[in-house]
């Protein structure tokens, strides 16, 4: 398949979140926000441990409120 048949991960969002627990690494919310925006998991991740850093931990609460929120 060459380059310009491949649909571009990035567009529009799907129509709801979900998380993504097969491709989770501990409840699947990073993978889901990654999928819901078109990007990689792992600039999710990686933002998600900056934040929790620079936030003193608020990010950490932001993820168990969407882990038992979401789905």
């Amino acid at each position: 398949m060459s380059q310009l048949e491949r649909k571009s991960p990035a567009g529009p969002p799907s129509k709801g979140f979900r998380l993504d627990k097969a491709h989770a690494k501990l409840w699947g919310v990073c993978g889901g926000i990654a999928n819901y925006f078109g990007i990689d998991a792992t600039l999710v991740r990686i933002l998600f441990v900056a934040g929790t850093l620079i936030g003193f931990g608020s990010l950490l609460l932001v993820y168990i409120a969407i882990a038992l929120i979401a789905d």
